[in-house]
């Protein structure tokens, strides 16, 4: 223990000496002008990105430095941890490894019947600086040595963990990756990994370690292109938050699906009917036809006044333009001037026609030049812009998707009159409708290049201004100067106008999940997907589009899916895009949900008329059996549960989770409890509806009217304990939810059941 103790001691002091000379780097580098050349400001904001991105990852990576040990047969031996560590020496030899380097790969993998060269395996435990506990395996019998920390379980460190009281956000676990998910983290990075598993079985965090694993084996790429990570909701990204900036990697976008339109916020809520229909593939054809909607013709005639005689644009003329554009197979906005301009020559032509027609048959009076002139007085014209509009307005992706939800068309009446509206916030669903309409209009920028090409010349002058100025200041000075001091350079000699200009530009020290946060078009080098099966059609094209490369790792269950509008199955969602160019993988072993617990979920999916279903085998047995009781007042059962429950298990976290409509009934009840959209999971008590449970885990959970609940919300609400699931109810029991209950709550493994009908005891514990 005191070697250990002695290694962790000397290793802060490392940590701290590389974090003081991070800081001094990046100080001295926001310090630097950076010279006079684009190249070289754009090195000094890519050595401030990195020293800033090094400080994070030191200081993210001191909770548990290191956690590991490897003594090899050859003699080698390396300490493993978060990061990785070199020695201030002129090897630079390694003080730690980072648990993603291929020689820290046997404290994953390596068993006694493969041991992968290894003789022993320490675990390592600490809090803070302090080394709490050691756990050595011995990985070849043969070896004589004994260390008194040998210990007849190997998966006790991991057992440890799954007992711990949880804190309302995620851990990593680093220290206790097993076999089947290290080769999870470690697949190879092109194409689309599909990662399937039940309850429990760790998914969303080996999805997390992999985006880790993926920054630092293709660090340059990755780091310039970001990771997308995507999840459910609010509360389920705020308690993955702290998984990657504990494991050193802080570049990472995290969002939901309704967050993925830059400067739209989807505060409104769909019904469940309307959020099936908007997210259906056949939204994408019926936006389409809305768009060529309003590419439209007169009817019969516009007639715009001119000095020289009245311009008809009749529908010959913009049938013409338009069959021009569309030929371009341009986005709607960027095929705008293209028709814009056969208009116009087509009105120049007339106006030409009528002023230079010779009357008495020969060819037309007036000139090229005459022609021009009058296309430009043409083309300035308000009332041929406002005729243009009219029949090819510039739009935008809100204006598109309001003007259509208002009076939807193209689809069948039912599915119509489900999304019809009026006005009101956007919706999640409405998100992969506005990038559907971003990508058929297009965005035309030629207006803003020009305005920035205008500032650009207008720093440029500037700048000339100042070097000008300089120059006359002191061409006296010059003309003075005797032969030998005429190599005195002024500042026009070693720096030009255009370059000065360069020098006042803002540089933009955004790092590249901030930038890709707010640009639209932003291509990913890798994105994550959690709860995949529950995303529409529609949001899978908006996902694709984010990822030309299709590097992808997608992780959920359909077995899970609550979505009216979820895929459900991966060929589903993949065939349109992929084809069956994708690897499947499932984790089969359930790390959270105790044998009990899960025994009841899974009656409750077999009775639904799944009777093939195959629920994760759960690693531990807690002996604490669920209970359910039947009342007349669930919320205030609910309280009473609740304050129990506290009481006797304090250092834990417990959820409520209800149908959204008894929320606020339960919150009056429980007013410590936090609720809402983005719930604080910190907190002792959180109350929450089954779709924001996804992902999630507590210590003790209620489920409260689960007859009101569909059978994979059900499902999900019943998984998130890891100790303790008690059940609260009005009516009858689902179908398979009985069995396997308790009749009233249960303090312990050891107590028995209690034989009163359960509407007829009051809950005293969780």
């Amino acid at each position: 223990m005191r070697n250990e103790q002695e290694f962790i001691d000397n290793l802060h002091t490392r940590l701290a000496e590389l974090r003081d000379e991070a800081e001094a780097g990046m100080n001295a580098a926001l310090a630097s002008p950076g010279g006079g050349t684009f190249q070289a400001r754009l090195e000094r904001d890519v050595l401030v990105a990195e020293r800033s991105g090094l400080l994070a990852a030191f200081n993210a990576g001191e909770n548990g430095l290191c956690f590991g040990r490897l003594a090899f047969r050859d003699g080698r031996d390396h300490h493993i941890g978060r990061i990785g560590i070199r020695r201030d020496d002129a090897d630079r030899t390694p003080l730690v490894i980072d648990w993603r380097a291929d020689v820290a790969r046997p404290f994953y993998l390596a068993t006694g019947h493969t041991p992968m060269g290894l003789r022993r395996r320490r675990h390592i435990s600490t809090v803070g600086r302090r080394v709490t506990a050691l756990h050595d395996e011995i990985l070849d019998l043969t070896d004589p040595e004994r260390t008194g920390l040998e210990g007849s379980d190997a998966d006790a460190v991991l057992l440890a963990a799954l007992d711990a009281a949880r804190t309302g956000r995620m851990h990593d676990i680093v220290q206790t990756i097993q076999a089947e998910q290290d080769r999870v983290i470690r697949a190879p990075h092109r194409g689309v990994t599909v990662v399937e598993g039940g309850p429990g079985t760790g998914k969303t965090v080996v999805a997390l370690h992999r985006a880790a694993y993926l920054l630092y084996a293709h660090r340059e790429q990755l780091a310039r292109r970001a990771v997308l990570i995507v999840g459910p909701n609010p509360a389920f990204l705020g308690y993955i938050g702290e998984v990657l900036p504990s494991l050193g990697e802080t570049g990472v976008l995290l969002a939901t699906p309704a967050e993925l339109f830059p400067g739209t916020t989807a505060t409104g809520t769909d019904t469940p009917r309307a959020a099936e229909v908007k997210g259906a593939a056949a939204m994408a054809d019926a936006l389409a036809a809305y768009v060529r909607d309003r590419q439209t013709l007169p009817d019969p005639e516009i007639v715009i006044p001119h000095d020289d005689g009245d311009l008809v644009l009749d529908e010959a003329i913009a049938r013409t333009a338009r069959d021009r554009a569309r030929a371009t197979r341009l986005p709607h906005n960027l095929a705008r001037p293209t028709f814009a301009f056969a208009v116009i020559d087509a009105l120049t032509a007339q106006l030409v026609d009528g002023i230079g027609a010779d009357p008495y048959g020969g060819p037309n009076l007036l000139g090229p030049d005459d022609a021009a002139q009058l296309g430009k007085a043409v083309a300035a014209a308000p009332e041929v812009h406002a005729a243009i509009d009219a029949l090819w307005p510039a739009l935008t992706p809100h204006r598109l998707v309001a003007d259509f939800l208002a009076e939807p068309c193209h689809l069948p009446p039912a599915d119509a009159d489900a999304i019809r509206r009026d006005a009101g916030p956007w919706t999640p669903a409405d998100v992969p409708l506005l990038d559907e309409a971003a990508e058929l209009l297009g965005e035309d920028d030629s207006a803003a290049q020009a305005a920035a090409e205008a500032a650009r010349q207008e720093r440029i002058a500037y700048a000339q201004g100042v070097l000008d100025m300089s120059y006359g200041s002191r061409t006296q000075e010059f003309e003075d100067l005797e032969d030998e001091d005429s190599e005195v350079l002024a500042a026009h000699d070693v720096v030009d106008a255009e370059r000065l200009a360069e020098r006042q530009e803002e540089a933009d020290h955004r790092s590249a999940a901030e930038r890709a946060a707010a640009d639209r078009t932003w291509a990913f080098g890798h994105i994550i997907v959690d709860e995949a099966q529950e995303l529409s059609p529609m949001a899978w094209r908006l996902l694709m589009r984010r990822c030309p490369t299709r590097s992808m790792t997608l992780v959920g269950d359909p077995a899970q899916t609550a979505e009216p509008g979820g895929c459900g199955s991966w060929e589903a969602a993949l065939a349109p895009y992929v084809g069956d160019r994708w690897e499947h993988v499932r984790l089969g072993v359930n790390y959270r949900t105790p044998a009990e617990i899960m025994e009841v979920a899974a009656e409750v999916v077999r009775a639904s008329g799944n009777p093939g279903f195959r629920p994760p085998r759960s690693v531990r047995s807690t002996g604490v059996r669920p209970w359910a009781h039947r009342t007349d007042q669930p919320a205030g059962t609910v309280a009473e549960a609740v304050a129990a429950t506290l009481a006797e298990h304090p250092e834990g976290r417990l959820a409520v989770i209800a149908p959204r409509d008894l929320l606020d009934a339960l919150s009056s009840a429980l007013p410590d409890a936090s609720a809402g959209p983005a719930p604080d999971l910190t907190r002792p008590v959180v109350l929450l509806d089954p779709r924001q449970a996804k992902g999630l885990e507590f210590d003790t959970v209620f489920v409260v009217e689960p007859g009101r609940m569909g059978v994979n919300d059900l499902y999900v609400a019943l998984t998130r304990a890891t100790q303790r699931l008690g059940v609260v109810h009005t009516g009858a029991l689902p179908p398979g939810l009985a069995k396997g209950l308790e009749k009233g709550p249960a303090k312990g493994p050891s107590e028995t059941p209690p034989e009163e009908p359960a509407n007829t005891k009051e809950p005293s514990a969780g």
